[in-house]
C-alpha cells in the first residue's frame, strides 16, 4: 500500500480501504483458482496493482468514460482502475469463465458499481468503449484488427478514444506497421526497476 501511496497520495478513505483490500481477496482467491502467478503474488502491489495505474499516469478518465478491458485475467488493469475512477465505467472480459468467477467475487466484495463483467471474446462483443484496455494479450496488430470497431467515434477526455495496451519487450517489429502509436516508458511514472522495460502503447482511432 505504500508502494501505491507513493504515487497516489490523493485517494479517498474508501478508496485506500479497496486498495487495502486487494492483497487479502486476491490470496483467497489464487488458492483456489489461480489467476496470478504463485511467484507474482508476492509483488501484488508492484506487479500487477501499480503496473495497471500507470494508465492513470497517462489519462484521468472523466465521468461516464466507458472503457473494456480486454482478457481481463484477474482483473487487471481494470479493477484498479475502476477504484481509482468510480465515475467512469468498465466492463471487464475474458474468455475463461474462472477468470471472470474471481473478477466478480472481487468487484462484489469492493462494492464496485462501476464495474460489469461478460466471458466472451472481444471479437463478439458490438458494443461501442471509448477505450479499449488490454495487458500483453496479444500483438498490437492483431488487438486492433479485433476491436476497431468497438471504438466510440465520439471522444469525452482529453486523449482522443483508442487502445491502451500495456507491453513489455522490445516491440520494434511488433509496432512496425501500427500507424500512429505513442510509447511511453513507464518507469518516466514509476522509478521501481521492475518497470525499466515496461511500456504503455497508446494508438487512437477515428
Amino acid at each position: 500500500m505504500k508502494l501505491i501511496q507513493k504515487y497516489f497520495n490523493d485517494l479517498s478513505r474508501d478508496q485506500l480501504i479497496q486498495f487495502e483490500k486487494l492483497e487479502s481477496l486476491y490470496k483467497y482467491w489464487n488458492s483456489k483458482i489461480n489467476v496470478i502467478s504463485r511467484k507474482d503474488i508476492g509483488s501484488l502491489y508492484l506487479k500487477h496493482v501499480l503496473h495497471s495505474l500507470a494508465i492513470a499516469k497517462f489519462i484521468q478518465f472523466n465521468k461516464g468514460t466507458h472503457i473494456i478491458d480486454v482478457g481481463t485475467g484477474g482483473g487487471f488493469p481494470g479493477i484498479p482502475l475502476a477504484i481509482l475512477f468510480p465515475d467512469a465505467k468498465f466492463h471487464l472480459i475474458d474468455s475463461i469463465e474462472k477468470k471472470v468467477k474471481v473478477v466478480d467475487a472481487v468487484s462484489n466484495e469492493l462494492v464496485l458499481d462501476n464495474v460489469t463483467t461478460q466471458c466472451k471474446r472481444v471479437e463478439d462483443i458490438d458494443d461501442k468503449f471509448d477505450f479499449i484496455l488490454t495487458r500483453a494479450v496479444a500483438d498490437m496488430s492483431t488487438i486492433l484488427k479485433w476491436t476497431v470497431n468497438n471504438i466510440s467515434p465520439n471522444s469525452n477526455n482529453l486523449v482522443p478514444n483508442g487502445i491502451i495496451a500495456l507491453k513489455g519487450g522490445d516491440l520494434d517489429k511488433e509496432l512496425s506497421r501500427v500507424e500512429n502509436k505513442k510509447i511511453v516508458a513507464i518507469n518516466d511514472y514509476f522509478d521501481d526497476h521492475y518497470f525499466i522495460n515496461k511500456k504503455l502503447v497508446y494508438v487512437p482511432v477515428k
